[in-house]
């Protein structure tokens, strides 16, 4: 039958058993959600280009601040002193040259209806807006009510885009600034050239998009070698005398979650910024790796003052760092092995690429340097953490965030005699670091024997002889992969948490990373058949609970699943289409049907103009299974979701009840996908947490 649960827009506190498997144990003796996610998340890591100094965004149970730390003590100070979990994000810093500040937005992206996130559901909706706090002290200023923006180079003005128009404002003058030219198409990815007199944009017109040039003196826009191609991610030359884009064939009917492994191949072109011409420098070899897939990074081309051009390619079936001549002629491999690079970004000398990736050690990552002239790469993160999002910093240091098994994220300088300091906010007293687990990589074969990594928690306090719950994590994405450790993203960082409080409750837990995710090469991403093309994942699911059924230690009986968004749908899966093998599951935000979620990401789609493509995305997703799920589940979604639509649970809430599958519900009005306020992460866990306890520690099953 149906079963509901309360509709809540705040944190609640649900009633949790006080026996564990058997054992009584006092309340005060339990790791709580709230224990377990008292961090200090660190993201937005950036790097002064004139001094040693970094700023990043810390994120203390949802009270988001700029932080700043400078050489050569390197100890952490915040900057701003908001003191609210408001779910107002802070992006896109960067530090002001000489030394006079910090510039950052604060609030986040509008959807297509123009709409900020605001969970909070003010009576005056939160707005999106440019600030600078100075370093010295004193509060920030409003430069802006807009998101996006290019700091020219002498840092006294700014460019920035409004729907189809390009500004440029003033930092020591009042108002929006003036406008310097409207764009067909609109105008993005504004970068300026080095002595700040032109400014380089994408202008995208949907099956095609330019890259432009706006000489502001003048106002004159010249577009570099048009075509009916989809070029993008400009980078200047050193000398501002050429601007280098990558151009990707356009291929129509190509749709979201489909495997795509070769295609067009794409090109690197370098242009001469007075007269348009451009020549290819460099393409892509047919096959598998010709398409376009990038980093984590504020660009995707690096121009070395070499006069080299940087730029990822998976022309072996990994991703790796290449370089070729801005002249053309080969590229050559900076990165070589069967490993992945992700976070990337140029050192101040103009020659060193910072990265990180998992060579060596699949199932974490570290930070690596290499010449962009050739040479082996250099680990200067050795040992079982994780760190990733390396900055370089003028004096020689290079600060990156970095975390442990028991250590959430956090911010490290090294310097250049090796040297580390750690300017972050302590960990508030009582942290439980010390009951949290160590998390073992296992390998075990999918239902149709390919091979899949896990990371597996046992209980703290595990005895051998005995057998515990289990419940099996699927991430989002899915282009994801979960680590050794706390996450770099903090969706998963809370994930990861998450699993920890699992194992503290005596449950088994295994986070899957199953194919379609990021980490073990081109053919693993892009597996034949996943997502909306058949559902090759769900083999994944099975080989996982499979797994656990086999351990001596694991009660086949009580095995639940969980996961969020592309998580969800692997939840829903195999709940509609495995109940024999799945007592419950935990649904958050969900796909359920690929031909709606499909839309979210390209509003054009039309089901009924593509049916043999509509027809298999629908025979891949779980509402085509539901008369065979039996099983409870917690669905938990907020209503404000970009990612995901609401729809997705009102129509799988339906069909349920409609078949009397028992659904018990939490639903975040005003909440985005990624939730902003922490309560609603302790409110989604703890209900989570109580609805497992329920289902997969009765009683009678003891």
């Amino acid at each position: 039958m149906e079963r509901f649960r309360p509709v809540v827009s705040s944190c609640v506190r649900l009633a949790l058993p006080m026996i564990l498997f058997g054992h009584p144990v006092a309340a005060q003796d339990r790791m709580s959600v709230e224990d377990v996610l008292a961090y200090s998340f660190p993201a937005s890591l950036v790097s002064a280009g004139d001094q040693d100094r970094v700023a990043w965004v810390e994120n203390i149970q949802g009270i988001r601040n700029v932080w700043i730390a400078e050489g050569p003590g390197w100890a952490g100070r915040p900057l701003t002193t908001y003191d609210a979990d408001d779910g107002q994000d802070i992006t896109n810093l960067t530090l002001l040259p000489g030394g006079s500040g910090v510039m950052y937005v604060r609030g986040g992206a509008p959807n297509r209806q123009g709409e900020v996130p605001d969970p909070l559901s003010t009576p005056a909706e939160e707005g999106r807006a440019l600030w600078i706090v100075p370093l010295d002290g004193g509060a920030p200023g409003k430069i802006l009510d807009e998101g996006g923006y290019a700091l020219r180079p002498d840092g006294g003005s700014l460019a920035y885009s409004k729907g189809r128009e390009i500004w440029l404002k003033h930092l020591d003058e009042e108002g929006p600034g003036e406008r310097l030219a409207r764009v067909r198409g609109g105008a993005g990815r504004l970068s300026w050239s080095p002595d700040g007199t032109r400014l380089a944009f994408v202008s995208s017109r949907g099956d095609h998009a330019f890259v432009g040039i706006l000489d502001i003196g003048a106002t004159e826009i010249r577009y570099m070698a048009p075509s009916v191609h989809q070029d993008g991610e400009p980078v200047w030359s050193p000398d501002g005398r050429r601007i280098a884009f990558i151009r990707q064939r356009h291929e129509r009917d190509i749709f979201p979650f489909m495997p795509r492994r070769e295609g067009l191949p794409f090109s690197v072109l370098v242009a001469d910024v007075e007269t348009g011409a451009a020549s290819e420098v460099w393409t892509a070899s047919p096959g598998p790796g010709s398409l376009f897939s990038g980093v984590d990074a504020d660009r995707q081309l690096f121009w070395t003052r070499d006069d080299l051009l940087v730029f990822p390619w998976e022309g072996d079936g990994w991703k790796h760092l290449y370089a070729v001549s801005a002249g053309g002629g080969s590229a050559r491999v900076l990165t070589p092995g069967a490993f992945e690079v992700q976070y990337v970004s140029l050192a101040p000398d103009g020659r060193t690429v910072l990265y990180d990736s998992n060579q060596d050690d699949i199932d974490r990552k570290h930070v690596w340097s290499v010449d962009s002239r050739g040479g082996a790469p250099h680990l200067l993160t050795p040992g079982e953490g994780l760190e990733w999002a390396p900055v370089g910093v003028p004096g020689g240091s290079v600060a990156y965030l970095s975390s442990g098994t028991r250590v959430p994220a956090h911010p490290v300088v090294r310097g250049p005699d090796g040297r580390t300091s750690m300017p972050r906010p302590p960990l508030p007293d009582g942290y439980p670091r010390d009951r949290l687990v160590e998390p073992s990589q296992v390998v075990f074969p999918a239902a149709d024997g390919m091979e899949i990594h896990g990371q597996l928690f046992l209980p703290a306090g595990y005895r051998e002889g005995r057998t515990y719950p289990a419940v099996l994590f699927f991430h989002g994405g899915s282009r994801r992969q979960m680590l050794l450790g706390f996450h770099h993203r903090g969706y998963y960082h809370n994930a990861y948490a998450f699993n920890q409080l699992l194992a503290s409750r005596g449950y088994i837990v295994l986070a899957v990373n199953y194919r379609s995710g990021v980490g073990y090469g081109l053919d693993f991403r892009e597996a034949e058949a996943y997502g909306a093309t058949g559902a090759s994942e769900y083999q994944d699911v099975v080989g996982a609970a499979l797994y656990l059924r086999g351990r001596g230690d694991v009660d086949p009986r009580r095995v639940g699943l969980w996961g969020g968004s592309y998580g969800g749908y692997l939840t829903a899966l195999g709940l509609a289409r495995a109940s024999d093998l799945f007592a419950a599951g935990v649904d958050l935000h969900g796909v359920h049907d690929w031909n709606v979620v499909i839309r979210g990401f390209r509003p054009d789609y039309d089901p009924k103009a593509h049916p043999e493509f509509s027809r298999l995305a629908f025979e891949s997703s779980p509402m085509n299974f539901l008369d065979g799920w039996r099983s409870p589940v917690l669905i938990i979604h907020g209503d404000d979701d970009r990612n995901v639509p609401f729809s997705e649970s009102v129509d799988l809430a339906e069909s349920l009840a409609a078949r009397g599958v028992e659904f018990e519900q939490l639903i975040f009005p005003d909440e985005v996908h990624g939730f902003l306020l922490h309560r609603n992460w302790v409110a989604a866990y703890e209900a989570a947490l109580d609805f497992l306890d329920r289902r997969l520690n009765r009683e009678e099953d003891r």
